[in-house]
């Protein structure tokens, strides 16, 4: 079992520099799958507004419709942020550091795509089938990606280091 700091399995053969190296590699490779994802939702959202229908929306609606938006774009800054933390100081022999940043840059826009992704569920079943219907699958997809996304995860962790 690995984690952030690196690979806690005595067999390893790396040294610390390359284990560093996979770390950031397989962070990248993860924010690629996050960042097509959010910048997907961004582009729709950002054309929602452009849309005929847009206009019968209420007030309320709106104020869903702008808060869904600004968490789908800090959800790309923060999943986008760490290839240009990586851009600017992969010479510098920090590669620790730019990896633990990532980490938790990584985490905080994974939160806010599930926020993103949440409240545009509940902002499109609101506009067709009314409130009460929103807030029941709206509250039930956040369950659902509570689960998935974290005490799934947490859940199934070893109970000792190396398990």
């Amino acid at each position: 079992m690995t984690d952030i700091d690196g690979d806690r399995r005595q067999e390893s053969a790396e040294d610390p520099d390359e284990r560093w190296n996979r770390n950031y590699s397989e962070l990248l490779q993860e924010l690629r799958v996050a960042q097509t994802g959010v910048q997907i939702l961004f582009a729709f959202l950002l054309t929602l507004p452009f849309s005929v229908g847009f206009g019968k929306i209420t007030g309320t609606e709106r104020v869903l419709y702008v808060v869904t938006f600004i968490c789908s774009a800090v959800a790309a800054a923060l999943l986008i942020a760490p290839v240009s933390y990586h851009r600017l100081s992969f010479r510098e022999g920090r590669k620790p550091q730019i990896v633990r940043t990532a980490h938790v840059l990584a985490q905080f826009g994974l939160f806010f795509e599930m926020a993103a992704i949440v409240l545009s569920i509940y902002l499109v079943v609101d506009v067709v089938a009314g409130v009460r219907w929103a807030g029941f699958l709206g509250g039930g997809m956040a369950l659902v990606y509570i689960l998935l996304w974290y005490v799934l995860p947490l859940a199934t962790k070893p109970s000792q280091p190396g398990d």
